[in-house]
């Protein structure tokens, strides 16, 4: 009988005992994972790094270019918030609940008139304390050294009723009763001269308002505008001594109304009473007018806007051109990377981590060079500059978005680099 012919005996750890030399079945590998998103964002970001550190003074420039836009639109923003804040400081500082003002007043510098029975009538109201009528006018103030003029906003009202509070201004209640008394804003820039402290050091002496000697007795703190230098508080009577003009027509009421009462109920109830010849407005609201003015009436908030959005394009421009030669330059490496199985958003997020990376690297000496620009240039002209946080942050959002921009315009360069030309 014929026997059956066995099968060769497979050694798969002695593959030359195999009978008839068989090849061996090569074991199977585990099947290797697909990196995660967060993982090859990690890796992407590192191989921009590195290839940003390649060539250190094209990073230098990008960096100096990020830094140039950032500190251009940080002052430009500063600029703008400090002589706005600047021109409001006056009706900031007027500390009251309830305002009257006449409806077509678009700039304190500049006021409509309204009738001074208005603030009579508005004491009709129960939760009407007080109501104040404000005389507001501009005139020179002498430099006690120097003896030139600078002009300044006056400001005359009854002190004694306390409806309105100006910082420093509660001690000084009962001097400014008397005849021919002021008070000097100790924030009123410099050309004035050291009126704060010639007062400080020797006490109350006399200084020169228009073309009539007072006495100074006392300094408060409102600060310089656009309309004023500085600014001088009188009593209502003084301020009659050194201004012609008609007694009942004011130019501001401020109302101060009773412990616990609702500004905004007493504001919608004179609304309905009072004449068409006033508006009736909470303390905010008057600054925000004030300030919309500076900022929609004027060219202004304009001029800030444009000078914003150019140095915003300026660095974008650079960052564009750096990230677009050194993708020129790297062509053949993102060539060899297409070719080993690498994709093209791989390649997108390496070129978009490095315009994330230029963000980061070149905010942040662009806001310390801010921050000591805004401390140097506020004790140069005591503007109200300073850097509050949303500032930072949207200035950051925007140099981000300028950066992120510029890496989506240079992501098409990433097109040239094809296998088959490069091999």
């Amino acid at each position: 009988m014929n026997e059956i012919a066995k099968k060769p005996r497979l050694l798969a750890w002695a593959p030359e005992l195999n009978a008839g030399g068989a090849a061996p079945v090569a074991p199977v590998a585990p099947a290797a994972r697909p990196a995660g998103f967060g993982q090859g964002l990690v890796l992407a970001v590192r191989l921009a790094w590195r290839q940003l550190l390649s060539d250190r003074a094209r990073l230098a420039t990008a960096m100096a270019g990020v830094m140039f836009a950032c500190v251009l639109v940080f002052m430009q923003l500063g600029f703008k918030g400090a002589l706005f804040d600047s021109a409001t400081n006056m009706l900031a500082a007027m500390r009251a609940d309830l305002f009257l003002m006449h409806p077509m007043t678009q700039a304190s510098f500049r006021p409509e008139r309204l009738p001074r029975a208005r603030a009579w009538q508005a004491l009709a109201d129960p939760d009407v304390a007080q109501a104040v009528p404000i005389y507001l006018e501009q005139a020179t103030v002498r430099n006690p050294l120097t003896g030139s003029r600078r002009s300044a906003q006056v400001i005359g009202l009854d002190i004694s009723v306390g409806a309105v509070e100006f910082t420093g201004l509660a001690p000084l209640v009962g001097a400014l009763q008397r005849p021919d008394t002021v008070a000097f804003d100790d924030r009123s820039r410099p050309e004035f001269g050291p009126i704060g402290r010639l007062f400080r050091e020797n006490g109350p002496y006399h200084i020169q308002v228009g073309r009539r000697d007072f006495e100074l007795v006392g300094l408060v703190e409102i600060g310089p505008s656009f309309g004023a230098d500085g600014n001088v508080v009188m009593n209502e009577t003084n301020f009659r001594r050194v201004f012609s003009r008609n007694p009942g027509m004011a130019d501001l009421v401020a109302l101060k109304l009773r412990p616990g009462a609702d500004p905004v109920a007493a504001q919608a109830r004179l609304r309905a009473v009072l004449p068409e010849d006033v508006v009736v407005l909470t303390h905010v609201e008057l600054v925000r007018g004030e300030r919309a003015y500076w900022e929609t009436g004027t060219p202004i908030g304009f001029i800030f806007l444009f000078g914003s959005i150019m140095g915003l394009v300026v660095g974008m421009v650079i960052v564009y051109q750096i990230l677009f030669a050194d993708i020129a330059g790297h062509l053949s490496e993102y060539a060899t990377l297409k070719a080993m199985g690498y994709s093209n958003g791989y390649l997108s997020r390496v070129v978009l981590g490095a315009a994330v990376i230029l963000a980061v690297i070149g905010f942040i000496p662009g806001f310390g060079l801010s921050v000591f620009l805004y401390d140097f240039v506020a004790g140069a002209t005591f503007l109200p500059l300073h850097m509050p946080f949303d500032r930072a942050l949207n200035v950051f959002l925007l140099i981000f978005g300028m950066c992120f921009t510029a890496g989506l315009l240079a992501m098409r360069k990433l097109r040239d680099a094809n296998p088959a030309d490069m091999f």
